[in-house]
């Protein structure tokens, strides 16, 4: 797949600070986390008072961990969204998908090649991350980097994008090795657990946006 550029997500959006630095600074997506277990978590109605601040901008991510539809409906009452991220199985996410019609990126942990999609499972799109380490309270990256070298061959059924434990250090790196063609950022743009710093921010889609996939790929 061949890109202009490659699209950025600032997950885990929680502050007004947070949100006014991802529109500033143009990035694609803005996530926000509806799961209790996050540090990020924000409500339905903290989600919906950040968004109006900018109604355009960003495209509108809610996350959600193995959700009941009632969950969904909730935060859909207060704001609209325009994609759900779902940590759960496939037939989760589809269900979800079709009855809310809006695309479902499913979150998948992989530890070994074996385990990447091989099919887009009518779906709008996967967030591939490492597997939580053994202990850890919460799905997704943990600020833990994956070998993206697992990634440079892979045949991906549809739009993804690469999440876990990506900085401004070590984005361009990522990018490169990945060919990912969009970058999903938390704790790498925070001060502390759960507290963007917008520098960072401005920093991490900064390196996104001037990173060119066609001139790094072989």
């Amino acid at each position: 797949m061949i890109l202009d550029r490659t699209e950025v997500k600032i997950c885990g959006v929680n502050s007004t600070k947070a949100f006014d630095a991802v529109v500033e600074a143009s990035a694609d997506y803005l996530g926000f986390v509806f799961f209790e277990g996050s540090p990020r978590f924000v409500t339905p109605a903290q989600a919906a008072a950040l968004s109006a601040r900018h109604p355009g901008g960003p495209k509108r991510v809610g996350l959600f961990v193995a959700p009941d539809a009632g969950a969904i409906q909730a935060v859909l009452d207060k704001m609209p969204l325009d994609i759900l991220q779902i940590y759960g199985d496939a037939s989760l996410c589809q269900a979800l998908q079709s009855r809310f019609q809006l695309p479902v990126w499913r979150a998948v942990g992989v530890s070994a090649k074996t385990e990447l999609p091989l099919d887009g499972q009518g779906l709008g799109g996967f967030v591939i991350e490492p597997k939580p380490p053994a202990g850890a309270t919460r799905p997704g990256g943990n600020a833990v980097a994956m070998d993206w070298g697992l990634l440079s061959d892979w045949e991906a059924p549809g739009f993804w994008l690469l999440g876990g434990g990506l900085r401004p250090e070590n984005v361009v790196q990522a990018m490169s090795q990945s060919h990912a063609p969009a970058v999903d950022v938390s704790s790498g743009v925070e001060a502390a657990p759960g507290e963007k710093s917008p520098a960072l921010i401005r920093e991490f889609v900064a390196k996104v946006k001037n990173f060119s996939p066609n001139t790094h790929n072989h």
